[in-house]
C-alpha cells in the first residue's frame, strides 16, 4: 500500500474508534446540559452517572479525545473532540462530589496528566491560557503530599498509606517532569529504579507493601506500569535515563508478549475491567519512544513495530453492530468472542482500542515522513 494510502487508512482507523467509542459510551450526566461522561458499559443498564464510578477510566477518555482533537477539530460523534475533553472534565469535577481530588494518588496524576495536555494545545480557539490550572494546582499539591520518605521514596497509591507502587508513582513523575519539577520527577524514576526494577526481566513491578513490621514485594509485571515510566525516562533524557528507556522497550518486547501466530511480537493485555485499559497506557508511551530523537533507530522501531502489530490485530478482530465498531480486548481473538451479539461491552476495553489505534496513527505517519497536499 503506498505510504498515503497507508496513512489515510490508519486515519480511517483511528476515526472509526473515536466515533464508535463516543457514540456508544459518551452522553450526559443525569441529562445535565454542558456535562459528558463515558459509561462503564454499552448498552447501559441505569442513567450515564448511576453505579459504578471509575474516575481513572475517565481521566483516559480525556486523554484520548486529546489525541484525537490534535490531529483534527473535525467532529468525534458530532462535536468537537476538545470540547467534548473539556465537558468530561468539567463532569468529573461534579461527578466527583465538587472536587477534582480523591483518595487515589494513580488517578489524579493521569487527571493531571491529561488537563496539562490539554491546556497545551495552541491556537484559537483555547489560545494560550491554562484553563484548567486551578485542577492542576490542586492535584499537584495532593501528588505532592503522596510523595514521602517512607519506603524510601515513591508515591503512595492511596490515602490509606500502605502501599508504594509503580502506577501511581511513575504517572506523578512524568507529570512534575513535564511540569518543571524535574528534581522531584527525577528522585520518583531513582527510586523505581532501585526498589520496584526487575534485574532479571528489566521490567518494573508492581509495587511494595507496608505488612507488619516489614515489606512485602507485589512481582507482578503489568503492560500500563511500563508505559508512563518509559514517558518519564525519555522526558527527563540524559544517557542513563536513555539507555534504561532502550532497555525498558527491549524487555517489553521479550517479556509482555504473546505469541500471536504471525511470527511478530505481539503485546499482552489484561483482559476486561481496569485491566482492559493497562496496553493501550503502554502504547500511548511505546509511540511517544518511537518518535524520539534521542533514543537509538533500534528502539524507535521495535516500539513502534509493538503498537502496529497490536493496533492490527485490534482492527481485524472488531466487529460491526449497529453501524459502530466494537474492539475485542484480547487481540488473539475477535470482538464477536468475547463480547457476543447482545452482551454489554466494557469502555476501557473500548477505550483501549482507541488509544493504541490512536497511537499506531502516530508511528504510521512517522514513518510515511512529510505528506504532500
Amino acid at each position: 500500500m503506498p505510504e498515503a494510502q497507508t496513512v489515510r487508512h490508519a486515519e480511517l482507523r483511528s476515526d472509526t474508534a473515536a466515533h464508535s467509542v463516543t457514540a456508544a459510551f459518551g452522553g450526559t450526566f443525569l441529562g445535565l446540559p454542558g456535562t459528558h461522561l463515558g459509561a462503564v458499559r454499552a448498552p447501559q443498564p441505569l442513567p450515564r452517572g448511576i453505579g459504578p464510578w471509575h474516575y481513572w477510566w475517565q481521566a483516559h477518555y480525556v486523554d484520548v479525545l486529546v489525541d484525537t482533537g490534535l490531529r483534527s477539530r473535525a467532529p468525534v460523534a458530532g462535536q468537537d473532540p476538545i470540547v467534548l475533553a473539556e465537558q468530561v472534565i468539567r463532569t468529573i469535577r461534579i461527578r466527583n462530589g465538587g472536587k477534582f481530588t480523591n483518595s487515589y494518588f494513580d488517578d489524579m496524576a493521569w487527571l493531571a496528566l491529561a488537563a496539562l495536555r490539554l491546556d497545551t494545545l495552541p491556537g484559537p480557539p483555547r489560545g494560550n491560557k491554562a484553563r484548567h490550572q486551578g485542577l492542576r494546582d490542586s492535584l499537584g499539591r495532593a501528588l505532592r503530599a503522596g510523595h514521602t520518605a517512607d519506603l524510601g521514596g515513591g508515591l503512595w497509591w492511596n490515602r490509606a498509606r500502605n502501599f508504594k507502587n509503580t502506577p501511581a508513582t511513575a504517572p506523578a513523575a512524568l507529570y512534575f517532569a513535564r511540569t518543571g519539577e524535574r528534581d522531584r520527577a527525577q528522585d520518583l524514576v531513582d527510586w523505581l529504579n532501585a526498589q520496584l526494577l526487575d534485574p532479571e526481566t528489566g521490567l518494573y513491578f508492581d509495587g511494595v507493601r507496608r505488612k507488619g513490621d516489614g515489606t512485602v514485594l507485589e512481582r507482578a509485571h503489568f503492560t500500563y506500569n511500563q508505559g508512563p515510566v518509559l514517558g518519564a525516562l525519555l522526558e527527563l533524557g540524559g544517557e542513563p535515563n536513555l539507555r534504561r528507556a532502550a532497555e525498558l522497550i527491549r524487555a517489553t518486547s521479550l517479556h509482555l508478549v504473546n505469541d500471536g501466530g504471525t511470527g511478530r511480537p505481539l503485546l499482552r493485555t489484561h483482559g476486561s475491567g481496569d485491566g482492559g485499559l493497562f496496553t493501550g497506557i503502554l502504547c500511548r508511551y511505546l509511540a511517544e519512544a518511537a518518535a524520539a530523537p534521542t533514543l537509538d533507530s533500534g528502539s524507535r522501531r521495535t516500539a513502534g513495530a509493538l503498537v502496529t502489530e497490536l493496533a492490527d490485530r485490534l482492527w481485524k478482530g472488531r466487529a460491526v453492530r449497529n453501524n459502530l465498531a466494537v474492539f475485542p480486548s484480547d487481540p488473539r481473538s475477535t470482538a464477536d468472542e468475547g463480547y457476543p451479539p447482545g452482551s454489554g461491552v466494557e469502555l476501557s476495553t473500548q477505550l483501549q482500542a482507541w488509544m493504541v489505534l490512536e497511537a499506531a496513527l502516530r508511528v504510521v505517519r512517522l514513518e510515511a515522513g512529510p505528506q504532500e497536499g
